[in-house]
C-alpha cells in the first residue's frame, strides 16, 4: 500500500512540475539570445545590422567561426560599414575562412578607401606601394597614405614620415608576404 501511495505522489508531483514548465513558457523565451554571437548573425542575415551586430563578426573571427564571420561582415559592408570592409580584406590576405585572396583584399580596401575611412585609405595606399593585389603604383599610394595621415591615422604619419618605406609599419614577420618576385 505504501507503494502505490509513494507511486501516486511522485506521479502528481511529475504531473505539477510538467504544469510549471508550460506556464513557465507560456510568459515568453526566459534567457534569449538578445546579446549572443547567434543573434548578431541572424540579424546581419536578416539585414539588420548596426555598430553593435558588426563588431560582433570580430569576434567571430577570434573564436575562429570565419564562416559566420563573412557573413556578418559582409552584410554590414553591403550597408556601408567600413570598418567591416577593412576585417573582410584582412580575412581575404590572410586566408581566414576561404583561401588568400590579394585581389579581394585589396579591392575591400578600396571600398573602405573610397568611403572616407583611414584605415581603408591606409591599408590601400599600402597595397599600391607594395603592388599587393593591385598593380604597383607608389604615386597613388602615397596619396591614400596622406589622406589618411590628413585624417589624423598615426601609422599612416608614420609611414608618411618614414618616406613611404612600408616596411617601417610592417612587422618583419609579414615582409616575406609583400616582397615582389620577378
Amino acid at each position: 500500500m505504501k507503494s502505490i501511495v509513494v507511486m501516486t505522489l511522485l506521479a502528481a508531483g511529475l504531473a505539477a512540475n510538467a504544469a510549471q514548465a508550460d506556464d513557465a513558457d507560456s510568459g515568453g523565451t526566459l534567457n534569449p539570445e538578445e546579446m549572443s554571437l547567434n543573434k548578431s548573425l541572424a540579424r546581419a542575415l536578416e539585414g539588420d545590422v548596426d555598430m553593435v551586430v558588426c563588431a560582433q563578426g570580430y569576434l567571430m573571427t577570434k573564436r575562429g567561426d570565419h564562416e559566420a564571420a563573412r557573413k556578418v561582415f559582409q552584410n554590414c559592408a553591403d550597408r556601408g560599414w567600413t570598418g567591416t570592409m577593412t576585417w573582410m580584406a584582412y580575412m581575404d590576405q590572410n586566408g581566414l575562412g576561404q583561401d588568400e585572396n590579394p585581389e579581394a583584399a585589396a579591392e575591400w580596401d578600396r571600398k573602405a578607401a573610397e568611403a572616407g575611412d583611414p584605415v581603408g585609405e591606409f591599408n590601400y595606399g599600402l597595397d599600391l606601394l607594395r603592388g599587393y593585389g593591385v598593380e604597383q603604383n607608389p604615386d597613388l599610394g602615397r596619396e591614400f597614405i596622406d589622406r589618411s595621415a590628413e585624417q589624423g591615422f598615426e601609422t599612416a604619419e608614420e609611414l608618411r614620415d618614414s618616406g613611404y618605406d612600408w616596411k617601417s609599419v610592417t612587422p618583419d614577420a609579414d615582409e616575406w608576404k609583400f616582397q615582389r618576385i620577378y
